[in-house]
Formats: structure tokens, C-alpha cells, sequence
């Protein structure tokens, strides 16, 4: 792991106020980041499936950019928890936003030429920015205090919200600017995904410091050396961390992963094939996006305050309602599409944070980013196995019928955490 400079280590080991301020720093970096990011998110959520549909010329493959994109940050995932545990979150999360912006500007290429293969390959790098805009919510934990962890991550969460929303609303100005510029216009958003992912590395890369990651993991060897008896033997390590803590928290996030994005990525090709136009998709999507962000400082309160495991069965219920919205809304209607879409956003939100307080709370300093890594490619695969079925099912069925799939998916939650408050401490 690369090293924090032994004076900078005890310039904020002796001082409580003085680690509250680089966590609040770190904060406001991670915040400015973010809302490029979410930008940059938003692109491949609006009209991804609408660009394979229009590319493919069909709606039954209309899930492969989702599963694309989400198998990409997988990869990315695992990377960028790799270069984080060595190197720190600034280097992890500036490399993993660079790397979605080429892919962004990869679609766009692929959609002049009209090139099937590079859009494919471009969408799976472009999922790096997906994998490292969610890993932005651990970021904020490092430094945080033990009771304040999911009000940390929900601080980084509800910053996506400003850029995550304002994107769907930009598809059609954005198509409209990329048609003068003779593009596609389906490709306008991924034009501002490769501008707002670049804009989000550069910020992290440059305000990033020090990082909060090898700051927290240097401050805890020393307090541990400290402490330790005065003897020949080695320091005490750090106590593993508690795996089950970590299943849970896992499962939790991959179920609400999967109900998500299979949900969420055929509303789009739905609303379109009931002659719903890109402003009015923009609209319902964006209302997806601000409420799978924007409630996340509540949450956080909520899941400090109540506990992690009654937020997740709190997750369950709210996407059950959503599954159940979406798959009774009248195909002309947008308002009962609008709500089913934001109580998806908010279960979502819910599932996400109690989820990663349960894995903060389980990993120890010395291998935590390698862990959060490790988990999120699990998120990100479920999240593509959502995205990849969600087509075939619409086509050989209905979207009711994933619809209802997705919410009674999100039911097994309630088990999960019944068995975890019979192994684990309550929270």
C-alpha cells in the first residue's frame, strides 16, 4: 500500500478537529465529483436501450446495453477496489472516471459509423464510470465517525442527485446538438457523459489530498502500535472483519440491484412503444434518478438512527409497491409510471445505504476498499443479469410481467434480514 508521509499522519492523529475537517474537505470533493458523475450516469440510463433498439432493430435486445454497461463496471469494480486499497481512493475513483468518459466517447463513435461491435465494447468501458460513481458513497466513510457511517455515504449519494437528474432532462436538448453536429441524436447524452465523467476524474485527482483512505488506514496502525504491549512481538493486527455482516450487506444491495435495473431499463422502450416521446421519457426517468439520490440524507439518518436491517426490509416493501405501480399503469398514462418509478428510485436507496453501512461496518481498514470492490462487481453482475433478461422477458411476455417479477424478487429481503438479526448484533 503506498505510504502517507510519517509528519502528515501525526498532524491529524493528535487532532480530532483537525481529521473533522479533512473529512468534511474530503466531502465537499467527493460532492463536486459526484455531481459530474451523475451526469455522466445518467446517459446510458435514459437512452442506452433506446440506442441498441434503434442500432439492433429490435426491443428484445433492447437490455443489452444495461447488461453491457453494468458487466463493465463489474470489471471496473474490482479494479478500482484494487488500485484504491493500494493506492487510495483518489487514484481508484480518478482512473475509473477517465476510463468511462473514453467509453462514452466510444458510443458516440459507435453510433456514427453505425458500428454494432464497438457500441458494445464501448458501453462496457463506459461502465466504469457506473462502478465508480457507486463506489463514491465509501468514500466518505473512511473518515468518518463509526455512528455517522451512513450519513457519510449518504452525504456522497444525494450529490449524484443535481447531475443525475439534470441529464435525462438534457436528452432532447442534447439530441438536438448532436443532430446539428451530425451525430445521432440518441448519442447527444453520451456527449455529455464523456465530458462530465472527465471533468469528475479530474477534480478527484487533483483535490483528492491527502487521501482519506491511506490517511484513515495510517492513523489506525499507529493508534494500534500505541496501544499495544510494549513487547519484542509484532503489533496486534486488526480484528477480520465480520463476514456476516458482509453476507448480509451483500445480499441486500444484489437483490435491489437486480429489481432495479430490470425495472428501470425497459420503462424507457415501454413508454416509447405507447408513443411516449424522449421528453416525456427524460422527465420519468430523471424523477427515477432524483429519487434513487435526493432522499439518501434522510435515509442516511434513518439507517444510523433505526438500524441497517429494518431500512432493508424497509427496502423490500417499497419495491414490491413499485413492481406492483408499474405493471397496473395505464400504458398512456405517465403519473402512475412516475410514482412507481420514484418509489423504485427510493428502494433502491434504501437497499443501497443500509447495505453499504452493513459492509463498513463488517470490513476492517486494511482491506476494506479490496472487499467494497469485490462486492460491487457482485452488484454490478446482478445488475446486468437485470438489465440482460429485462428485454427477453418484455418480449416473450410484458412489462407487467417483469414489473411484477422485479417487486416479488424484492420480497426475499425480508428473509434475508430476519436471519441476520438471529446471527448478527443489531445494529
Amino acid at each position: 500500500m503506498q505510504q502517507i508521509p510519517e509528519k502528515l499522519v501525526q498532524f491529524y492523529s493528535f487532532s480530532p478537529e483537525r481529521r473533522h475537517a479533512l473529512y468534511r474537505r474530503t466531502l465537499a470533493v467527493v460532492i463536486i465529483s459526484q455531481i459530474f458523475g451523475g451526469a455522466g450516469l445518467a446517459a446510458g440510463v435514459t437512452v442506452g436501450a433506446l440506442l441498441a433498439q434503434q442500432m439492433l432493430g429490435t426491443a428484445g435486445l433492447a437490455g443489452i446495453p444495461a447488461a453491457l454497461f453494468t458487466l463493465g463496471s463489474a470489471g471496473a469494480a474490482f479494479l478500482v477496489g484494487r488500485i484504491s486499497q493500494s493506492r487510495g481512493r483518489r487514484a481508484g475513483r480518478a482512473s475509473g472516471f477517465i476510463a468511462g468518459g473514453i467509453g462514452a466517447a466510444g458510443v458516440v463513435l459507435a453510433a456514427v459509423t453505425d458500428s454494432v461491435v464497438l457500441l458494445f465494447i464501448a458501453l462496457l468501458v463506459y461502465g466504469a464510470g457506473t462502478a465508480t460513481n457507486l463506489q463514491a458513497r465509501y468514500a466518505g466513510t473512511d473518515l468518518a465517525p463509526p455512528q455517522r457511517r451512513a450519513t457519510a455515504v449518504s452525504l456522497a449519494m444525494v450529490s449524484t442527485t443535481l447531475g443525475a437528474v439534470a441529464g435525462p432532462n438534457l436528452v432532447t436538448p442534447m439530441g438536438a446538438f448532436a443532430t446539428a453536429l451530425g451525430i445521432p441524436a440518441l448519442a447527444g447524452p453520451f456527449l455529455l457523459a464523456s465530458v462530465a465523467y472527465a471533468f469528475a476524474g479530474l477534480v478527484l485527482y487533483f483535490w483528492m489530498r491527502p487521501d482519506p483512505l491511506l490517511l484513515a488506514t495510517a492513523i489506525s496502525a499507529q493508534d494500534r502500535a500505541e496501544t499495544a504491549p510494549a513487547t519484542d512481538s509484532p503489533s496486534t493486527p486488526e480484528p477480520p472483519g465480520n463476514n456476516r455482516g458482509v453476507a448480509v450487506g451483500t445480499t441486500v444491495m444484489v437483490l435491489t440491484q437486480i429489481a432495479m435495473v430490470a425495472i428501470m431499463t425497459m420503462t424507457p422502450v415501454h413508454m416509447q412503444s405507447h408513443g411516449h416521446g424522449l421528453t416525456e421519457v427524460g422527465v420519468v426517468i430523471g424523477i427515477h434518478i432524483g429519487f434513487m439520490y435526493l432522499p439518501s440524507l434522510i435515509t442516511g439518518v434513518l439507517v444510523d438512527r433505526l438500524g441497517r436491517v429494518p431500512m432493508a426490509v424497509a427496502a423490500g416493501v417499497t419495491l414490491l409497491a413499485a413492481g406492483i405501480l408499474a405493471a397496473t399503469a395505464p400504458a398512456q398514462s405517465m403519473g402512475q409510471l412516475m410514482i412507481a418509478l420514484a418509489l423504485l428510485g427510493l428502494g433502491w436507496n434504501f437497499g443501497l445505504i443500509s447495505g453499504t453501512a452493513l459492509i463498513v461496518d463488517a470490513t476492517p481498514l486494511e482491506t476494506r476498499a479490496k472487499i467494497q470492490g469485490s462486492i460491487d462487481v457482485l452488484i454490478a453482475l446482478a445488475g446486468a443479469t437485470g438489465g440482460a433478461l429485462s428485454g427477453v422477458v418484455v418480449a416473450g411476455a410484458s412489462y407487467a410481467v417483469l414489473s411484477l417479477a422485479g417487486g416479488v424478487l424484492s420480497l426475499l429481503l425480508i428473509p434475508v434480514a430476519v436471519w441476520s438479526q438471529r446471527t448478527t448484533p443489531r445494529n
